[in-house]
């Protein structure tokens, strides 16, 4: 993990807090004063009253008022609701760049102006240039992301079974130290294949390391077919965890009925039924709340491993600010939502990760957040996103559906290759249908 010194660390967060060379020209103090914007967001409780403190920095900034409507799952269609009325937000934060683009297509959307483009290529790796983009113009920043490329897993579990805590860095080594456990009387992972997203996220991750970037990306346009050989590698790769029985906590069956947040207490909850779980950042949150293991200490994570000797690489998953309105006080605000000095507020508090590349890591809380933060901003263009999420909704994002409901039945029976990959061609085709 990355470590800081006590002196380097307090100077980077003072730099970060501070916006030191973060290259912004947002107003100064008043700039902006009596202008009002609104920003809509999926956060509410804990995660709104954070982002929120962004917003109370930038009015102190600016002088500017800012108000933030919690809108839940719910967005896309409280948006295309406002924007049909006629009362569009100033912002939102959107997580479905299939949504934003649909947006963009749509004319509701702005194009981001020059000094917002300059804020972003200074400071993030050109993918996520490109995930904002639509058509070659510039939509949206992306403020707060997920590393979607963990591994949690409990070192009691380890150390029970007496193996070393170090962490398998390929596929094959995390099979094999799965097989230990497993002789060992605790089974290796919990999977939550009741929720079919966490599913997704395992093909995306064994699909990304197999095929490689380029081949990801035509999969996620549906340029290159669901039966290309591509996709049978990946599966055949996750097949050898799915199809193995003492490494499944509950066998398939017992996954199928598991949703994530059991996924999570079945591993650190006491007493601990399972020694790993795989799934994104938000895995600490669930940890945090809901059990009593410590995280950092108790519950710690290993990248998603290599596959076939593959280079580093992170599925990730994040929320991108688009403008509905073009005025002084929006333009501005999507440029200090593209400064390290807006992520350095949230940053601080936790609970947080950007691709903000000058987000100095001593921002960040811990030495967990800083090592889940620090492999976003090294993988580079080695990061990319969320295939379902990329994908239309009614074969990425839809329950009983597409992905979800494929990948369901391949954890039931993971001999059927021919069968998944045959509906999920035929799924994809209808759905990526003009």
């Amino acid at each position: 993990m990355r470590t800081t010194t006590a002196i380097a660390g307090a100077l980077a967060v003072a730099c970060a807090l501070s916006a030191c060379g973060s290259g912004t020209s947002t107003g100064g103090s008043g700039a902006l004063e009596g202008r009002t914007a609104e920003v809509v967001g999926t956060w509410s409780g804990e995660e709104q009253a954070r982002f929120e403190k962004v917003l109370a920095a930038f009015s102190d900034k600016t002088g500017a008022k800012v108000t933030y409507t919690p809108a839940g799952d719910e967005l896309p269609t409280v948006v295309q609701t406002r924007v049909s009325g006629g009362t569009p937000p100033s912002v939102a934060l959107v997580a479905q760049p299939g949504f934003a683009a649909q947006l963009a297509r749509s004319g509701a959307i702005k194009p981001v102006d020059g000094e917002v483009q300059r804020a972003v290529a200074e400071h993030y790796a050109p993918v996520w240039e490109t995930l904002g983009s639509v058509d070659g113009k510039l939509y949206g920043v992306y403020f707060k992301a997920a590393n979607k490329s963990t591994v949690w897993y409990s070192p009691k579990a380890f150390q029970d079974a007496a193996l070393p805590v170090d962490a398998p860095g390929t596929w094959d080594e995390f099979l094999s130290v799965g097989r230990a456990l497993a002789d060992a009387g605790k089974p290796a992972v919990s999977i939550a294949g009741a929720d079919g997203w966490t599913l997704t996220d395992w093909f995306e991750n064994v699909y990304l390391r197999t095929a490689g970037a380029a081949d990801y990306d035509k999969l996620a346009k549906h340029e290159i077919p669901w039966t290309d050989p591509s996709v049978r590698v990946a599966l055949e790769e996750l097949a050898k965890l799915f199809g193995d029985q003492r490494l499944v906590e509950g066998g398939p069956a017992g996954a199928l009925q598991t949703e994530f947040p059991k996924s999570v207490t079945t591993v650190f909850g006491s007493p601990g039924r399972a020694a790993m779980v795989f799934e994104g950042d938000f895995v600490s949150g669930v940890i945090s709340s809901s059990t009593d293991a410590a995280v950092g200490e108790d519950a710690v994570f290993f990248p998603f491993p290599s596959v076939r000797g593959s280079a580093p690489a992170v599925v990730a998953g994040g929320d991108m600010a688009v403008q509905f309105k073009d005025d002084q006080v929006t333009k501005e605000l999507m440029e200090f939502l593209a400064s390290p000095e807006a992520g350095a507020v949230w940053a601080a508090e936790g609970g947080y990760l950007s691709a903000n590349k000058d987000i100095a890591p001593g921002t960040y809380p811990d030495d967990v957040t800083r090592e889940l933060a620090g492999q976003i901003v090294d993988a580079g263009d080695n990061v990319r996103f969320d295939l379902s999420d990329l994908a239309p909704a009614a074969f990425g994002g839809t329950k009983g559906a597409g992905m979800w409901k494929a990948l369901q039945d391949f954890l039931a029976d993971p001999t059927k290759l021919d069968e998944t990959v045959q509906r999920l061609e035929a799924d994809a085709a209808k759905a990526y249908a003009p």
